[in-house]
């Protein structure tokens, strides 16, 4: 992965064969994982929201199914140690460092606690405004960015940054044009604020993940996809384990019976909208995890900011919600900074790029 832009030198990836080869699959890997990030960010609010908006009550089982997928990695995990084991008979179980496996552990709880404060909020928001809280995200991730793995402020970010915390100002501005039917004034500030500190929360997980990787590597050791499916597979096992706790205490497992049998959409869809939730949420967090190792933290960031706007016309289209001129301003706001923030890295990019050139120049 050595042709792919890294936040910090340190970083180690493992190399491939021939280099177009490597090449092709390097892109082929950006791209799956961006795909995967696309269908998490856009379905996962979708499939939460439809579970709440047609009788769902269940904050905790709704926070277990968003981390609830990850036995999916058991899969890829288990081939990637047969075959480092047709290779060489003594190859560990894990790659992993065991001192990443214990921020994997933190990680873990941080996320659970995370997709709580998510689930809850969004009970009581329509899922297009929770989309706009959500895209302040990177603005926190600029933020923890900045002061946990040194990545540089520019005054693009810092405008992004502004324009992304007004959208949320003119959102919260207009509470009563927003409430979904039945919620109360108070209950939709709670969603609000709850919604707004799980943005902060993975704003500061993100570049606690890139840490992870810089870990990995010290001593020269290589960070391939394997051990990002082993870290993801450590914090989504601890991330279920902290909902688990929550949902039997709540006794929700007990309630699903009787949930499905009243759910407005029928029992059988019940069970669809539960299983293809974990699915979904679960390309969220493999994806992000994935787009963090291929490339950066903050394309992670910008990469969930961009899908916004398909969050918000699905949200539209399935859940018929309202979108409202607030939302438009809001909106609009949250494209502008994500809009100013891309252009402001495409521009360093291009100067880094015309800096190396001329030096290479200079030394020929």
């Amino acid at each position: 992965m050595d042709d792919v832009e890294v936040p910090k030198d340190d970083v180690v990836h493992e190399q491939a064969a021939p280099p177009g080869r490597s090449r092709a699959a390097r892109w082929l890997l950006v791209a799956l994982n961006c795909g995967m990030l696309a269908v998490g960010t856009a379905g996962g609010p979708l499939m939460t929201r439809l579970y709440f908006s047609k009788g769902g009550q269940r904050q905790w089982l709704s926070a277990w199914l968003q981390i609830s997928g990850w036995p999916l990695l058991l899969v890829p995990v288990a081939a990637s140690y047969v075959s480092r084991r047709a290779r060489d008979r003594g190859a560990p179980l894990l790659l992993t460092p065991p001192r990443v496996l214990l921020a994997g552990v933190a990680l873990g709880v941080l996320t659970g606690a995370d997709t709580f404060m998510y689930a809850y909020g969004l009970e009581y928001l329509p899922v297009s405004t929770s989309a706009i809280l959500s895209s302040t995200q990177l603005a926190f991730t600029v933020l923890f960015a900045f002061l946990i793995v040194r990545q540089r402020l520019t005054a693009a970010t810092l405008n992004a940054v502004a324009l992304l915390t007004a959208g949320a100002v003119v959102l919260g501005l207009h509470v009563s044009n927003d409430r979904p039917a039945g919620v109360t004034k108070a209950r939709y500030w709670m969603g609000f604020f709850l919604t707004l500190g799980a943005a902060a929360l993975y704003g500061l997980i993100l570049p606690l993940v890139e840490l992870a990787y810089k870990r990995s590597a010290g001593g020269g050791r290589a960070v391939t996809y394997a051990l990002v499916m082993e870290l993801q597979l450590v914090m989504g096992f601890f991330s279920t384990a902290f909902c688990t706790v929550g949902t039997i205490v709540n006794k929700d497992f007990q309630a699903i019976p009787r949930e499905a049998r009243e759910y407005e959409l029928g029992e059988a869809r019940y069970y669809t909208v539960l299983v293809w939730s974990a699915i979904v949420w679960e390309f969220f967090f493999l994806g992000s995890v994935g787009v963090i190792f291929c490339v950066n933290t903050l394309l992670a960031g910008i990469l969930i900011a961009v899908f916004i706007p398909i969050t918000e016309v699905m949200g539209v289209i399935f859940l018929h919600e309202k979108f409202s001129r607030e939302k438009g301003v809001a909106l609009v706001l949250a494209l502008w900074g994500l809009a100013s923030y891309s252009y402001g890295e495409y521009s360093e990019a291009k100067a880094k790029k015309r800096a190396a050139a001329s030096e290479a120049e200079t030394s020929s």
